[in-house]
């Protein structure tokens, strides 16, 4: 049976989309499994991109955000940022993320396109009480810094890519897009 072209163009799509997001730089050494508990109700809402390894997908990315909506045994998610600068349309990425580990909660597995395209992420370290978190895989290919406010105040940006530097990675590799206006 012959499969239409523009399905061949979607999963191609979704072929290459995935591959970008694995194929980001030589790894790191894994960094530690989360151990602390995260509850769930913290990941709701949006969260900011202060920093990140690079990444293809993410090349030029300005803005970023996430916003994480429970629904039902999981989150619904949306990842935007701005090609090139903020004042470029956004450039959205939808998925769902489902608990892993419910021990520590801190074990996600998200899916994009419908399931094609799945990958592990970990809540490697939080600090609610400073408002941000440090997302991750597994293999330590892919790292973020999230906060719950467009930016962080200098003193509270520097504990936070200091615990990224305890964490095993290269902190001199970050970036810093300009943060997201709201």
């Amino acid at each position: 049976m012959r499969l239409p072209s523009l399905s061949l163009a979607f999963v191609a799509a979704c072929v290459a989309f995935a591959a970008a997001c694995l194929a980001v730089v030589p790894a790191m050494a894994a960094p530690p499994p989360p151990t602390e508990r995260i509850e769930l109700t913290r990941m709701t809402g949006r969260w900011y991109e202060v920093a990140r390894l690079p990444n293809k997908v993410q090349t030029g990315c300005q803005g970023g955000t996430s916003d994480w909506v429970r629904s039902g045994d999981g989150f619904t998610v949306v990842q935007a940022c701005h090609k090139g600068s903020l004042a470029a349309p956004a450039t959205e990425w939808k998925a769902k993320a489902k608990v892993i580990d419910p021990k520590t909660n801190a074990k996600l597995q998200m899916t994009f396109f419908n399931g094609l395209v799945r990958q592990e992420y970990w809540v490697l370290d939080h600090r609610p009480d400073q408002g941000w978190l440090i997302l991750g895989t597994p293999g330590g290919r892919a790292m973020w810094l999230m906060s719950q406010r467009p930016t962080l105040p200098a003193t509270i940006k520097a504990q936070a890519v200091t615990r990224v530097k305890q964490l095993g990675y290269d902190a001199t590799r970050l970036e810093f897009p300009q943060p997201a206006k709201n």
